[in-house]
């Protein structure tokens, strides 16, 4: 029984991969459809989402049957509740993914943001798809260190985010009201999505060292 129990947590291990190897996918296209209005690529994101959704009805069910079935302790059942919450997360990443994927389809032929914003959401998205790309590392080898960098990584979207929204009350911003919200919108799409990634790497970092720390990013 013990082996087959280990075999269902690997299962489970498995599956948060598969769903943040995803994630990073749909991040990496929806961003590309962004920045050059590819409508198609923006479609492949948008359809794709439902397999993220489905992964993770499928690892929640798993990991519910496990703590119905086993009675998992200790260490163990950490795993298996921290499983729970970190593809809730990955979940809220592939639906972020989809709306600044469903931003680039609305706005086709045209780009989301004006040529002023364009550096700033190229290194949103820039930090944004290394932290998608980290989450895989970190829920593979549970490498803390690979958990600060994605910490790091936050801070700096989180100031480009402000910078983003001083810009837009900015005197001197002269774009349309539609072409506003688009960029408010757009730069609170970048900006969850980091802190989702962030919630995952501290449940990771729990897992690893038994410390939780509070993350005040889990709310929305």
């Amino acid at each position: 029984m013990r082996k087959v129990f280990q075999e269902e947590l690997t299962q489970v291990g498995d599956q948060l991969v598969e769903i943040s190897r995803l994630v990073s996918e749909a991040m990496d296209k929806a961003t590309t459809s962004f920045q050059v209005a590819d409508v198609d690529l923006a479609q492949d994101v948008i359809a794709a989402d439902a397999r993220i959704d489905f992964l993770q009805n499928s690892l929640d069910e798993r990991a519910i049957d496990i703590l119905a079935l086993q009675g998992p302790v200790a260490s163990d059942l950490r795993m298996i509740v921290g499983s729970l919450r970190m593809s809730a997360s990955l979940e809220r990443m592939g639906d972020l993914a989809r709306h600044i994927a469903q931003l680039a389809r609305l706005r086709f032929p045209s780009v989301v943001i004006p040529e002023t914003m364009t550096a700033t959401f190229k290194s949103m998205a820039d930090l944004d798809q290394e932290i998608a790309d980290k989450l895989t590392v970190l829920l593979e080898t549970r490498d803390l260190e690979v958990a600060r960098d994605i910490l790091k990584a936050n801070t700096a979207i989180n100031d480009l985010h402000l910078s983003v929204f001083k810009a837009i009350a900015a005197p001197e911003w002269a774009e349309t009201p539609a072409t506003t919200v688009d960029v408010a919108l757009a730069s609170r799409y970048f900006e969850r999505f980091a802190d989702h990634g962030v919630s995952v790497a501290q449940k990771v970092t729990y897992l690893v060292t038994g410390a939780w720390q509070p993350n005040a990013t889990e709310h929305s």
